[in-house]
């Protein structure tokens, strides 16, 4: 039987929207740049568009469509990123090698299991559980937007003509924030992590109790002219400024500047979605690791505030502090650990966040790469400190008393 409901209606209407989009996202793209893999941590936008495909046809129709049959039963394989519960995976490193199947055969993937999820959904309005993991896949799929977006813009990087994906009267830019003050914030004792109603993935929790000693918060995020002051200044050459495995790190390297800044005919550019754009130095600086944040902190005298300090003071709606959201995900000292009280969901679909909370940093906040909507207080990404090609900057922190 059939059954139609305002919230089922709501959820396939949101359904078809964020799976739109992430088509929308590869639009500008040619078959080619689909493919291509730029290194091993990103991968190509045709792994992205199967992979978040490959979520609902494993983990919901393949469970609960009735006389279930796979699209292809070798993208099982090919397209499982990293659920060992599901069984084999193909070699992160070698999607790009996956020139078959054809970006033509993935959207008809896509096509297929979107005609079954819509002919499928209605039949399971009573089970919250269903579509509590429905909107799980919704929430994975949004991440991946994210993904696809800073996975072609490395790739991108990497042709010497700079193309763009977007023009740049299509690039959204944040908002320029005002001069940098510090604003203060009591010691005391303060909840953190998810509460209430509303979708959370399961590290944002369980919400707990942490004591703060007295600290303070930049009103906004560095900028690219405060960074290039820092680069300018020889801080990629000071090792007294660098965490000793960060300084091994960026000699190995030869890092003297940000990822995607190019110093042409004397001037600082960057590489955009745009395409090569000069500097703006108002507009926060991006693509920094953990390393350059904390190397660019000390050098201030600052440093970078732990995730329930960055939380509690988003909380509080103090006037004049900006950027929380929207502009570039921000470093927190905190390492990325398990909340109080967590505790693994079963199956394969509790790997999804237990089982890397090690040798990572969390990070909080968004970016202008972020869909609408995907942001929240509690969010907890997290990646490790050599990772550059997020949209990842710093807010300062200092200790008081």
């Amino acid at each position: 039987m059939v059954v139609t409901s305002p919230a089922i209606d709501t959820l396939l209407a949101r359904y078809t929207a964020v799976r739109g989009r992430s088509l929308a996202l590869a639009a500008p793209l040619s078959p080619e740049d689909c493919a291509a893999q730029s290194m091993p941590d990103a991968s190509p936008t045709k792994w992205h568009l199967a992979h978040t495909t490959w979520f609902f046809e494993t983990f919901v129709l393949e469970a609960h469509e009735p006389g279930f049959q796979p699209f292809a039963p070798a993208f099982r394989v090919l397209f499982n990123s990293y659920y060992n519960g599901v069984g084999a995976k193909h070699p992160r490193p070698q999607r790009g090698l996956l020139t078959r199947p054809s970006l033509e055969e993935v959207l008809a993937y896509r096509a297929n299991v979107d005609a079954r999820m819509a002919r499928w959904v209605p039949t399971v309005a009573h089970d919250d559980a269903l579509r509590g993991l429905i909107e799980l896949g919704l929430q994975h799929e949004q991440q991946h937007q994210e993904l696809m977006l800073t996975d072609i813009l490395h790739l991108l990087s990497c042709n010497p003509l700079f193309p763009a994906y977007a023009k740049a009267s299509d690039a959204v830019a944040p908002e320029p924030a005002g001069a940098l003050a510090w604003h203060s914030f009591d010691a005391g004792l303060t909840d953190i992590g998810h509460a209430g109603s509303g979708f959370a993935f399961d590290n944002e929790g369980p919400r707990h109790r942490v004591y703060l000693h007295p600290y303070a918060l930049a009103s906004r995020l560095v900028t690219q002219a405060e960074y290039l002051a820092f680069v300018e200044a020889g801080g990629y050459r000071n090792p007294l400024l660098w965490l000793a495995e960060g300084w091994d790190w960026r000699a190995a390297q030869g890092l003297e500047q940000p990822l995607y800044w190019h110093r042409i005919d004397g001037a600082w550019h960057h590489f955009t979605l745009a395409g090569l754009q000069p500097l703006q130095g108002d507009q926060p600086v991006v693509h920094l690791s953990y390393y350059e944040a904390d190397a660019y902190a000390r050098w201030v005298g600052a440093r970078l505030p732990t995730e329930a300090e960055w939380e509690h003071a988003a909380a509080q709606g103090t006037a004049g502090m900006a950027q929380w959201h929207g502009a570039a995900w921000q470093w927190t000292q905190s390492s990325y650990a398990p909340y109080p009280g967590f505790r693994v969901a079963e199956g394969a679909v509790g790997e999804y966040n237990g089982k890397f909370m090690v040798n990572q940093y969390v990070l909080r906040g968004s970016s202008s790469a972020t869909p609408p909507g995907h942001e929240r207080l509690t969010y907890r990404n997290f990646f490790p400190a050599t990772a550059r090609w997020q949209f990842t900057g710093i807010r300062l922190a200092r200790d008081l008393g």
